[in-house]
Protein backbone atom coordinates (compact mmCIF):
# COMPACT_ATOMS: atom_id res chain seq x y z
CA UNK A 1 0.00 0.00 0.00
CA UNK A 2 1.14 3.53 -0.74
CA UNK A 3 1.25 5.13 2.73
CA UNK A 4 1.89 8.58 1.24
CA UNK A 5 -1.22 8.61 -0.96
CA UNK A 6 -3.01 11.28 1.07
CA UNK A 7 -0.01 13.63 1.08
CA UNK A 8 0.74 13.19 -2.62
CA UNK A 9 -2.77 13.26 -4.04
CA UNK A 10 -4.50 16.27 -5.58
CA UNK A 11 -8.24 15.87 -5.05
CA UNK A 12 -11.19 18.08 -4.16
CA UNK A 13 -12.24 16.92 -0.68
CA UNK A 14 -11.10 13.91 1.35
CA UNK A 15 -14.25 14.25 3.49
CA UNK A 16 -16.29 12.79 0.60
CA UNK A 17 -14.66 9.38 0.99
CA UNK A 18 -17.59 7.71 2.77
CA UNK A 19 -20.05 8.34 -0.05
CA UNK A 20 -17.48 7.26 -2.63
CA UNK A 21 -16.78 4.03 -0.80
CA UNK A 22 -20.46 3.09 -0.89
CA UNK A 23 -20.51 3.62 -4.67
CA UNK A 24 -17.43 1.43 -5.13
CA UNK A 25 -18.93 -1.30 -2.95
CA UNK A 26 -22.12 -1.25 -5.04
CA UNK A 27 -20.13 -1.55 -8.28
CA UNK A 28 -17.89 -4.33 -6.98
CA UNK A 29 -20.91 -6.34 -5.84
CA UNK A 30 -22.03 -6.42 -9.50
CA UNK A 31 -18.64 -7.23 -11.06
CA UNK A 32 -18.22 -11.00 -10.50
CA UNK A 33 -15.61 -11.49 -13.25
CA UNK A 34 -13.33 -8.83 -11.83
CA UNK A 35 -13.89 -10.24 -8.35
CA UNK A 36 -12.65 -13.61 -9.55
CA UNK A 37 -9.55 -12.01 -11.05
CA UNK A 38 -8.95 -10.10 -7.83
CA UNK A 39 -8.95 -13.38 -5.91
CA UNK A 40 -6.28 -14.68 -8.29
CA UNK A 41 -4.21 -11.50 -8.06
CA UNK A 42 -4.18 -11.58 -4.25
CA UNK A 43 -2.49 -14.97 -4.41
CA UNK A 44 -0.32 -14.52 -7.51
CA UNK A 45 0.83 -10.90 -6.87
CA UNK A 46 1.58 -10.26 -10.58
CA UNK A 47 2.47 -6.58 -10.02
CA UNK A 48 4.44 -6.90 -6.79
CA UNK A 49 6.91 -4.02 -6.48
CA UNK A 50 5.69 -2.27 -9.65
CA UNK A 51 4.14 1.14 -10.21
CA UNK A 52 1.00 1.33 -12.33
CA UNK A 53 -0.44 4.59 -13.72
CA UNK A 54 -4.09 4.64 -14.83
CA UNK A 55 -5.99 7.24 -16.85
CA UNK A 56 -9.68 6.35 -17.17
CA UNK A 57 -13.05 7.93 -16.50
CA UNK A 58 -12.78 8.14 -12.74
CA UNK A 59 -15.98 6.73 -11.34
CA UNK A 60 -16.92 3.69 -9.27
CA UNK A 61 -16.20 0.88 -11.75
CA UNK A 62 -12.82 2.37 -12.63
CA UNK A 63 -12.05 2.74 -8.94
CA UNK A 64 -12.66 -0.95 -8.41
CA UNK A 65 -10.30 -1.82 -11.27
CA UNK A 66 -7.65 0.29 -9.55
CA UNK A 67 -8.22 -1.63 -6.32
CA UNK A 68 -7.91 -4.96 -8.16
CA UNK A 69 -4.57 -3.85 -9.66
CA UNK A 70 -3.51 -2.73 -6.18
CA UNK A 71 -4.52 -6.13 -4.78
CA UNK A 72 -2.06 -7.63 -7.28
CA UNK A 73 0.81 -5.89 -5.50
CA UNK A 74 1.05 -2.64 -7.46
CA UNK A 75 1.55 0.89 -6.21
CA UNK A 76 -1.28 2.55 -8.13
CA UNK A 77 -1.65 6.16 -9.26
CA UNK A 78 -4.80 7.21 -11.10
CA UNK A 79 -6.12 10.25 -12.93
CA UNK A 80 -9.25 11.06 -14.93
CA UNK A 81 -9.48 10.85 -18.71
CA UNK A 82 -12.17 13.53 -18.98
CA UNK A 83 -12.58 16.60 -16.75
CA UNK A 84 -16.36 16.23 -16.45
CA UNK A 85 -16.50 12.49 -15.74
CA UNK A 86 -14.38 12.52 -12.58
CA UNK A 87 -16.39 12.00 -9.38
CA UNK A 88 -14.81 13.70 -6.37
CA UNK A 89 -16.21 11.27 -3.81
CA UNK A 90 -14.66 8.33 -5.69
CA UNK A 91 -11.29 10.10 -5.70
CA UNK A 92 -11.48 10.60 -1.95
CA UNK A 93 -12.38 6.97 -1.30
CA UNK A 94 -9.42 5.74 -3.35
CA UNK A 95 -7.01 7.97 -1.46
CA UNK A 96 -8.16 6.52 1.87
CA UNK A 97 -7.43 3.08 0.40
CA UNK A 98 -3.81 4.03 -0.33
CA UNK A 99 -4.11 4.88 -4.01
CA UNK A 100 -2.58 8.16 -5.17
CA UNK A 101 -5.14 10.25 -7.09
CA UNK A 102 -4.53 13.26 -9.30
CA UNK A 103 -8.05 14.18 -10.36
CA UNK A 104 -10.85 16.66 -9.71
CA UNK A 105 -14.23 17.31 -11.28
CA UNK A 106 -14.11 20.04 -13.92
CA UNK A 107 -10.59 21.45 -13.57
CA UNK A 108 -9.57 24.13 -16.04
CA UNK A 109 -7.61 22.88 -19.08
CA UNK A 110 -4.19 23.76 -17.64
CA UNK A 111 -4.88 22.03 -14.33
CA UNK A 112 -6.30 19.01 -16.12
CA UNK A 113 -3.12 18.69 -18.19
CA UNK A 114 -0.98 19.06 -15.07
CA UNK A 115 -2.87 16.25 -13.34
CA UNK A 116 -1.98 13.96 -16.25
CA UNK A 117 1.66 15.02 -15.99
CA UNK A 118 1.66 14.46 -12.22
CA UNK A 119 0.45 10.92 -12.84
CA UNK A 120 3.27 9.94 -15.18
CA UNK A 121 5.86 11.69 -13.01
CA UNK A 122 5.38 8.82 -10.56
CA UNK A 123 7.57 6.88 -13.05
CA UNK A 124 5.22 3.99 -13.81
CA UNK A 125 6.31 0.56 -14.98
CA UNK A 126 2.91 -0.12 -16.57
CA UNK A 127 0.03 2.07 -17.74
CA UNK A 128 -3.67 1.79 -18.52
CA UNK A 129 -4.72 4.58 -20.86
CA UNK A 130 -7.97 5.98 -22.25
CA UNK A 131 -7.67 8.00 -25.44
CA UNK A 132 -3.87 7.85 -25.49
CA UNK A 133 -3.27 10.86 -23.22
CA UNK A 134 -0.63 9.28 -20.98
CA UNK A 135 1.13 7.71 -23.95
CA UNK A 136 1.06 11.01 -25.81
CA UNK A 137 2.67 12.97 -22.99
CA UNK A 138 5.29 10.28 -22.42
CA UNK A 139 6.30 10.40 -26.09
CA UNK A 140 6.41 14.20 -26.32
CA UNK A 141 6.86 16.26 -23.18
CA UNK A 142 8.26 13.62 -20.81
CA UNK A 143 10.44 11.36 -22.90
CA UNK A 144 12.82 11.17 -19.95
CA UNK A 145 10.35 8.73 -18.33
CA UNK A 146 9.95 6.44 -21.35
CA UNK A 147 12.74 4.05 -20.48
CA UNK A 148 11.06 2.73 -17.34
CA UNK A 149 7.70 1.91 -18.98
CA UNK A 150 7.32 -1.78 -19.85
CA UNK A 151 4.04 -1.31 -21.71
CA UNK A 152 0.34 -0.99 -21.12
CA UNK A 153 -3.23 -1.32 -22.34
CA UNK A 154 -5.52 1.11 -24.19
CA UNK A 155 -9.27 1.32 -23.55
CA UNK A 156 -10.78 3.16 -26.53
CA UNK A 157 -11.17 3.20 -30.30
CA UNK A 158 -9.81 6.76 -30.40
CA UNK A 159 -6.76 5.81 -28.35
CA UNK A 160 -5.99 2.85 -30.59
CA UNK A 161 -6.17 5.06 -33.68
CA UNK A 162 -3.57 7.34 -32.07
CA UNK A 163 -1.36 4.41 -31.09
CA UNK A 164 -1.47 2.87 -34.55
CA UNK A 165 -0.55 6.22 -36.09
CA UNK A 166 2.45 6.36 -33.75
CA UNK A 167 3.40 2.77 -34.60
CA UNK A 168 3.17 3.50 -38.33
CA UNK A 169 5.57 6.42 -37.89
CA UNK A 170 7.83 4.18 -35.73
CA UNK A 171 7.40 6.52 -32.79
CA UNK A 172 5.82 4.12 -30.32
CA UNK A 173 8.44 3.16 -27.72
CA UNK A 174 6.75 0.28 -25.88
CA UNK A 175 4.01 -2.35 -26.44
CA UNK A 176 0.36 -1.43 -25.92
CA UNK A 177 -2.48 -3.93 -25.91
CA UNK A 178 -5.58 -2.80 -27.84
CA UNK A 179 -8.20 -3.78 -25.28
CA UNK A 180 -10.95 -2.03 -27.26
CA UNK A 181 -10.47 -4.46 -30.14
CA UNK A 182 -11.17 -7.56 -28.04
CA UNK A 183 -14.51 -9.26 -28.68
CA UNK A 184 -15.50 -9.11 -25.01
CA UNK A 185 -14.98 -5.35 -25.15
CA UNK A 186 -16.53 -3.99 -28.32
CA UNK A 187 -19.39 -6.48 -28.60
CA UNK A 188 -20.68 -5.67 -25.13
CA UNK A 189 -19.09 -2.47 -23.79
CA UNK A 190 -19.27 -0.46 -27.02
CA UNK A 191 -22.65 -1.75 -28.11
CA UNK A 192 -24.71 -2.49 -25.00
CA UNK A 193 -22.78 -0.28 -22.58
CA UNK A 194 -22.72 2.83 -24.77
CA UNK A 195 -26.24 2.19 -26.02
CA UNK A 196 -27.73 2.15 -22.53
CA UNK A 197 -25.53 4.73 -20.82
CA UNK A 198 -25.93 7.38 -23.53
CA UNK A 199 -29.68 7.31 -23.10
CA UNK A 200 -29.33 7.16 -19.32
CA UNK A 201 -27.36 10.42 -19.57
CA UNK A 202 -29.71 12.11 -22.04
CA UNK A 203 -32.89 11.12 -20.23
CA UNK A 204 -31.56 11.99 -16.78
CA UNK A 205 -30.36 15.39 -18.01
CA UNK A 206 -33.34 16.47 -20.13
CA UNK A 207 -36.28 14.68 -18.48
CA UNK A 208 -37.91 14.59 -21.93
CA UNK A 209 -39.62 11.78 -23.83
CA UNK A 210 -37.74 10.00 -26.63
CA UNK A 211 -40.70 8.19 -28.22
CA UNK A 212 -41.83 9.79 -31.46
CA UNK A 213 -38.78 12.00 -31.84
CA UNK A 214 -36.27 11.84 -34.70
CA UNK A 215 -32.90 10.74 -33.34
CA UNK A 216 -29.87 11.27 -35.56
CA UNK A 217 -26.95 8.96 -34.80
CA UNK A 218 -23.69 10.03 -36.44
CA UNK A 219 -21.46 7.00 -36.89
CA UNK A 220 -22.49 3.35 -37.11
CA UNK A 221 -19.58 1.59 -35.47
CA UNK A 222 -20.25 -0.63 -32.47
CA UNK A 223 -21.07 2.37 -30.25
CA UNK A 224 -23.36 3.87 -32.88
CA UNK A 225 -25.11 0.52 -33.31
CA UNK A 226 -25.86 0.45 -29.59
CA UNK A 227 -27.12 4.04 -29.48
CA UNK A 228 -29.37 3.49 -32.50
CA UNK A 229 -30.72 0.20 -31.17
CA UNK A 230 -31.65 1.72 -27.81
CA UNK A 231 -33.19 4.80 -29.47
CA UNK A 232 -35.39 2.51 -31.53
CA UNK A 233 -36.35 0.62 -28.39
CA UNK A 234 -37.40 3.88 -26.76
CA UNK A 235 -39.75 4.57 -29.68
CA UNK A 236 -37.66 7.04 -31.68
CA UNK A 237 -37.47 7.33 -35.45
CA UNK A 238 -33.77 6.76 -36.09
CA UNK A 239 -31.62 8.32 -38.81
CA UNK A 240 -27.97 7.30 -39.28
CA UNK A 241 -25.26 9.38 -40.93
CA UNK A 242 -22.03 7.72 -42.08
CA UNK A 243 -18.91 8.20 -44.20
CA UNK A 244 -18.25 4.46 -44.48
CA UNK A 245 -20.32 2.93 -47.31
CA UNK A 246 -20.32 -0.57 -45.80
CA UNK A 247 -21.52 0.64 -42.41
CA UNK A 248 -24.14 2.75 -44.18
CA UNK A 249 -25.51 -0.36 -45.90
CA UNK A 250 -25.49 -2.16 -42.56
CA UNK A 251 -27.51 0.63 -40.95
CA UNK A 252 -30.00 0.49 -43.83
CA UNK A 253 -30.32 -3.29 -43.48
CA UNK A 254 -30.89 -2.85 -39.74
CA UNK A 255 -33.95 -0.77 -40.57
CA UNK A 256 -32.69 2.78 -40.16
CA UNK A 257 -32.86 5.72 -42.55
CA UNK A 258 -29.46 6.74 -43.92
CA UNK A 259 -28.67 10.24 -45.20
CA UNK A 260 -25.99 12.95 -45.09
CA UNK A 261 -25.80 15.20 -42.04
CA UNK A 262 -26.96 18.27 -44.00
CA UNK A 263 -30.26 16.46 -44.63
CA UNK A 264 -30.52 14.96 -41.15
CA UNK A 265 -29.86 18.36 -39.57
CA UNK A 266 -33.19 19.60 -40.90
CA UNK A 267 -35.32 16.87 -39.31
CA UNK A 268 -33.49 15.77 -36.16
CA UNK A 269 -34.80 16.36 -32.65
CA UNK A 270 -31.89 14.71 -30.82
CA UNK A 271 -28.39 14.31 -32.26
CA UNK A 272 -25.79 11.87 -30.92
CA UNK A 273 -22.28 11.87 -32.42
CA UNK A 274 -20.30 8.65 -32.06
CA UNK A 275 -17.55 8.86 -34.69
CA UNK A 276 -14.23 9.71 -33.03
CA UNK A 277 -13.74 12.50 -35.59
CA UNK A 278 -14.04 16.30 -35.48
CA UNK A 279 -16.63 18.70 -36.87
CA UNK A 280 -19.29 16.05 -37.39
CA UNK A 281 -21.83 18.75 -36.53
CA UNK A 282 -20.59 22.27 -37.21
CA UNK A 283 -21.60 25.77 -38.38
CA UNK A 284 -23.32 24.88 -41.63
CA UNK A 285 -25.58 22.43 -39.83
CA UNK A 286 -26.74 24.83 -37.11
CA UNK A 287 -28.41 27.08 -39.69
CA UNK A 288 -30.59 24.12 -40.76
CA UNK A 289 -31.70 22.79 -37.38
CA UNK A 290 -35.18 22.90 -35.91
CA UNK A 291 -35.95 25.07 -32.92
CA UNK A 292 -35.29 23.03 -29.77
CA UNK A 293 -32.88 20.51 -31.28
CA UNK A 294 -30.72 18.74 -28.70
CA UNK A 295 -27.02 18.13 -29.41
CA UNK A 296 -25.02 15.42 -27.63
CA UNK A 297 -21.69 13.68 -28.09
CA UNK A 298 -20.69 10.14 -27.13
CA UNK A 299 -17.27 10.13 -28.82
CA UNK A 300 -14.12 10.31 -26.71
CA UNK A 301 -13.06 13.93 -27.34
CA UNK A 302 -15.22 17.06 -27.30
CA UNK A 303 -14.56 17.87 -30.96
CA UNK A 304 -17.42 16.10 -32.72
CA UNK A 305 -19.92 18.88 -32.04
CA UNK A 306 -18.12 22.11 -32.93
CA UNK A 307 -18.85 24.28 -29.89
CA UNK A 308 -16.87 27.28 -31.16
CA UNK A 309 -19.06 27.51 -34.26
CA UNK A 310 -22.09 27.32 -32.02
CA UNK A 311 -20.83 30.15 -29.83
CA UNK A 312 -19.94 32.28 -32.86
CA UNK A 313 -23.36 31.88 -34.48
CA UNK A 314 -25.45 32.31 -31.33
CA UNK A 315 -26.46 35.79 -30.20
CA UNK A 316 -26.75 34.55 -26.62
CA UNK A 317 -26.39 31.44 -24.54
CA UNK A 318 -27.20 30.41 -21.00
CA UNK A 319 -27.36 27.37 -18.74
CA UNK A 320 -31.00 26.35 -18.46
CA UNK A 321 -30.54 23.17 -16.46
CA UNK A 322 -27.54 21.28 -15.09
CA UNK A 323 -25.50 20.07 -18.08
CA UNK A 324 -27.76 21.86 -20.60
CA UNK A 325 -26.60 25.02 -22.38
CA UNK A 326 -29.11 26.89 -24.53
CA UNK A 327 -27.85 28.72 -27.64
CA UNK A 328 -30.17 31.27 -29.23
CA UNK A 329 -29.74 32.34 -32.87
CA UNK A 330 -30.62 35.67 -34.45
CA UNK A 331 -33.87 34.30 -35.88
CA UNK A 332 -35.05 33.22 -32.43
CA UNK A 333 -34.35 29.50 -32.80
CA UNK A 334 -32.67 27.73 -29.87
CA UNK A 335 -30.58 24.57 -29.75
CA UNK A 336 -29.43 22.80 -26.63
CA UNK A 337 -25.98 21.34 -26.01
CA UNK A 338 -25.60 18.67 -23.33
CA UNK A 339 -22.50 18.33 -21.13
CA UNK A 340 -20.54 20.96 -23.07
CA UNK A 341 -20.17 18.52 -25.96
CA UNK A 342 -18.24 16.03 -23.83
CA UNK A 343 -19.17 12.39 -23.34
CA UNK A 344 -22.83 12.61 -22.40
CA UNK A 345 -22.94 9.18 -20.76
CA UNK A 346 -20.14 10.06 -18.33
CA UNK A 347 -20.21 13.84 -18.05
CA UNK A 348 -23.98 13.77 -17.47
CA UNK A 349 -24.33 10.25 -16.09
CA UNK A 350 -22.53 7.35 -14.39
CA UNK A 351 -21.20 5.67 -17.51
CA UNK A 352 -21.72 2.08 -18.56
CA UNK A 353 -23.52 -0.41 -16.30
CA UNK A 354 -21.31 -2.24 -13.80
CA UNK A 355 -21.98 -5.68 -15.33
CA UNK A 356 -20.73 -4.43 -18.70
CA UNK A 357 -17.59 -2.77 -17.35
CA UNK A 358 -16.92 -5.96 -15.41
CA UNK A 359 -15.90 -7.67 -18.65
CA UNK A 360 -13.95 -4.72 -20.03
CA UNK A 361 -11.98 -4.13 -16.86
CA UNK A 362 -11.33 -7.85 -16.49
CA UNK A 363 -9.68 -7.63 -19.92
CA UNK A 364 -7.69 -4.60 -18.76
CA UNK A 365 -6.40 -6.37 -15.65
CA UNK A 366 -5.49 -9.57 -17.51
CA UNK A 367 -3.93 -7.65 -20.41
CA UNK A 368 -1.75 -5.65 -18.04
CA UNK A 369 -0.57 -8.90 -16.45
CA UNK A 370 0.19 -10.29 -19.91
CA UNK A 371 2.21 -7.22 -20.90
CA UNK A 372 4.23 -7.42 -17.72
CA UNK A 373 5.03 -11.08 -18.34
CA UNK A 374 5.91 -10.71 -22.04
CA UNK A 375 6.98 -7.09 -22.62
CA UNK A 376 10.55 -8.02 -23.51
CA UNK A 377 9.38 -10.04 -26.52
CA UNK A 378 6.37 -8.00 -27.68
CA UNK A 379 8.20 -5.18 -29.42
CA UNK A 380 7.14 -1.54 -29.59
CA UNK A 381 3.80 -1.99 -31.29
CA UNK A 382 0.05 -2.28 -30.82
CA UNK A 383 -0.86 -5.82 -29.74
CA UNK A 384 -4.23 -7.54 -29.94
CA UNK A 385 -5.62 -9.07 -26.77
CA UNK A 386 -4.60 -12.76 -26.90
CA UNK A 387 -7.60 -14.95 -27.72
CA UNK A 388 -7.15 -17.02 -24.58
CA UNK A 389 -7.68 -13.93 -22.42
CA UNK A 390 -10.77 -12.90 -24.38
CA UNK A 391 -12.17 -16.41 -24.09
CA UNK A 392 -11.34 -16.61 -20.38
CA UNK A 393 -13.34 -13.47 -19.65
CA UNK A 394 -16.32 -14.87 -21.58
CA UNK A 395 -16.11 -18.16 -19.66
CA UNK A 396 -15.91 -16.35 -16.32
CA UNK A 397 -18.95 -14.29 -17.35
CA UNK A 398 -20.95 -17.37 -18.31
CA UNK A 399 -19.97 -19.06 -15.06
CA UNK A 400 -21.14 -16.03 -13.05
CA UNK A 401 -24.51 -16.31 -14.82
CA UNK A 402 -24.78 -20.03 -14.14
CA UNK A 403 -24.71 -20.80 -17.87
CA UNK A 404 -23.04 -23.89 -19.33
CA UNK A 405 -22.22 -24.39 -23.02
CA UNK A 406 -21.32 -27.35 -25.20
CA UNK A 407 -17.72 -28.34 -25.92
CA UNK A 408 -16.38 -29.82 -29.14
CA UNK A 409 -15.53 -33.49 -28.89
CA UNK A 410 -12.16 -34.73 -30.12
CA UNK A 411 -13.92 -36.22 -33.14
CA UNK A 412 -15.60 -32.89 -33.95
CA UNK A 413 -12.28 -31.05 -33.68
CA UNK A 414 -10.69 -33.54 -36.06
CA UNK A 415 -13.59 -33.13 -38.49
CA UNK A 416 -13.22 -29.34 -38.53
CA UNK A 417 -9.47 -29.58 -39.03
CA UNK A 418 -9.71 -32.01 -41.95
CA UNK A 419 -9.31 -29.81 -45.02
CA UNK A 420 -8.94 -32.72 -47.47
CA UNK A 421 -12.55 -33.81 -47.38
CA UNK A 422 -15.32 -35.13 -45.17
Amino acid sequence: MNSNAKERSKIQDIALAGEGRLKIEWASAHMPVLNRIKDRFVIEQPFKGLKVAISLHLEAKTAYLAKVIQAGGAQVTITGSNPLSTQDDICAALVTDGITVYAKYNPDPLEYKQLLIDTIETEPDLIIDDGGDLVGILHTERRDLLGKVRGGAEETTTGIWRLKAMEKEERLEFPMIAVNDASCKYLFDNRYGTGQSVWDGINRTTNLVVAGKVVVVAGYGWCGKGVAMRAKGLGAKVVVTETDSIKAVEAYMDGFEVMPMHEAAQIGDIFVTVTGNKDVICGKHYFLMKDGAILTNAGHFDVEVNVKDLEDIAVSHRTVRKNINEYTFIDGRCVYLLAEGRLVNLAAGDGHPAEIMDMTFALQAMSLKYVNEHYQSLGSKVINVPFELDEQVALYKLDSLGIEIDRLTAEQQTYLANWAGH
